[in-house]
């Protein structure tokens, strides 16, 4: 079988994987987030298109050096009202982001693309729909020293399965798109081209 590599660092994404049984590697790529989001928004680019785009950039870089395998990358954007929302820097900023998504609706876009022979063969983008509950200052004084540093690796400041579930009031989409990765399509996708059991 085909070679599969997981284009990321993240520890979720490799054990919603390795959990649902796929044999794969990790090859995390050096890519500018920061820079190619910025620019994309000047551009005026879609939510879903920012995403994209950013899970393309991250498959390319790994699958130039490793064309034979089947690349994996994935990245997810939250919007809200209008404001896409990156991974918050500081704990300050992780403050700020709830302050400004609490009692409010956002949308989670997770896109994941899959590159063969360093060229993309396959791509999806899920999307969730989420409430989060009115919540006092103090809750989020609370929150942020029991999440401690994890608020800085998830866009909106939560993991969904830990104590972020307590943000919320209404989940609609489905759990592994909110966990940043389209599992269903993707292992769809994966036992089409032959590369797991089908």
């Amino acid at each position: 079988m085909t070679q599969i590599v997981l284009a990321s660092g993240s520890q979720i994404r490799g054990a919603l994987l390795r959990d649902a049984g796929v044999e794969f590697t990790t090859d995390v790529p050096r890519v500018d987030e920061e820079s190619i989001l910025l620019s994309l928004q000047a551009e005026g680019a879609k939510p879903g298109d920012i995403a994209d785009t950013l899970a393309e950039y991250k498959a390319r870089r790994i699958a130039d050096r490793r064309p034979a395998s089947l690349v994996i990358a994935a990245d997810q954007v939250l919007t809200c009202n209008g404001q896409v929302y990156s991974k918050p820097k500081s704990i300050d900023e992780a403050r700020d982001h709830l302050k400004s998504l609490r009692g409010q609706g956002h949308q989670l876009l997770s896109a994941v693309v899959v590159y063969e022979q360093a060229k993309p063969v396959w791509r999806h983008i899920g999307r969730a729909q989420l409430v989060m509950r009115e919540f006092s200052d103090s809750f989020i004084e609370d929150y942020l020293v029991k999440a401690g540093d994890t608020v800085l690796t998830s866009v909106g400041c939560y993991q969904l399965e830990n104590i972020g579930v307590t943000l919320f009031s209404r989940v609609q989409g489905d759990y592994f798109t909110i966990l940043g990765l389209p599992l269903l399509e993707l292992l769809d996708f994966l036992r089409s081209r032959g590369a797991i059991e089908s």
